[in-house]
């Protein structure tokens, strides 16, 4: 059978809740204010049922992405809207095509397949016309809608046939989900007075460098000392693959905390810790015959992101405690 079209095996779910707690106010935006004299410019994105401001899942993925991409310096081969960002363009690696401006020549970049590489087996990937080599085609099975073939030249000096085919996605392993106000902190919110409902305003003014003329607007935030509910569910395929996603993800959450979260972070905004880690594992292997042990958890789980980073000390050993199948 082709490798692309085997079922891939669900051994279990790793569930990683914290807490997220605000330092500096938090800027994530919804829809934009109206233009009433003396309303807010930039509102944040609230749950339409409840009001409550929220950490959209998407919001928080991305940035760990987008930090991962940096830490495991991959290389830059997708553009969206004048952005470039890193994707697996198939299942295999092989190479980007950028296309040059007239009269110049294509440009080709190296990437990681999404079955080895680290960042996509995570956050997954979206397929794109690329080139990989034909012998690998072959060895893996695969089947693949070739487009044409060919050698590239200079990016691959050992001149073997590459095909170029329309690539794969891959989906991603890790869910994030929308991350809501606790309870004591939605109580100690609805108690200040700053004429919004859980929100500050952050009145700030845009200068023309040449007029020296101001341009006032108005920002919501969610104030300092906010903590939100994180949820974040794994998908365990790979038992080793494993220990080293939850080593990278750790990695993320760690540079988030030196980063910022949402808008306007290098004017302050959107400073963020994790606290209280709760580390769970389901064990789908014991879920059948009434579940008995199917769900385990950490003894003593990590307070902080330091002691979560500490987890991999060494060979990871606490880790593989609750991830029973990753030491077998």
């Amino acid at each position: 059978m082709p490798a692309s079209i085997e079922q891939k095996r669900l051994l279990g779910k790793l569930l990683i809740n914290s807490t997220i707690v605000v330092e500096t106010g938090l800027h994530i935006g919804g829809v934009e204010g109206n233009l009433d004299i003396g309303g807010i410019d930039k509102l944040v994105v609230r749950d339409p049922i409840t009001s409550h401001p929220y950490i959209p899942g998407s919001s928080l993925k991305g940035k760990l992405r987008s930090i991962l991409e940096r830490f495991l310096n991959k290389p830059l081969n997708r553009e969206s809207g004048g952005v470039w960002r890193y994707e697996s363009d198939d299942l295999l690696g092989g190479f980007t095509e950028i296309k040059g401006n007239s009269g110049q020549s294509s440009q080709y970049i190296f990437y990681d397949g999404a079955a080895t590489c680290e960042l996509s087996r995570v956050f997954g990937s979206t397929g794109k016309d690329c080139w990989v080599k034909a012998s690998e085609v072959q060895e893996a099975g695969e089947t693949k809608n070739i487009v044409k073939e060919g050698r590239l030249g200079k990016e691959d000096s050992s001149g073997e046939l590459y095909q170029k085919i329309k690539g794969q996605n891959a989906p991603a392993r890790l869910i994030v989900r929308d991350s809501h106000l606790q309870e004591d902190s939605l109580k100690k919110l609805e108690k200040i007075d700053t004429g919004l409902f859980l929100t500050e305003r952050k009145f700030e003014n845009g200068i023309d460098r040449i007029t020296a003329a101001a341009n006032p607007r108005q920002i919501e935030r969610v104030p300092k000392g906010a903590r939100f509910k994180l949820e974040m569910v794994y998908t365990v395929e790979n038992e080793e693959e494993a220990v080293k996603d939850f080593e990278n993800l750790a990695i993320a959450l760690a540079i988030l905390e030196d980063d910022a979260l949402g808008g306007n972070g290098s004017r302050g905004y959107g400073k963020v810790k994790f606290e209280d880690f709760d580390l769970r594992y389901h064990d789908y292997s014991k879920i059948a015959g009434g579940g008995h042990k199917f769900d385990s958890s950490m003894e003593k789980p990590p307070n902080n992101i330091r002691e979560l980073l500490g987890l991999f000390d060494g060979k990871s050993s606490k880790v593989q405690q609750l991830l029973p199948g990753s030491n077998k």
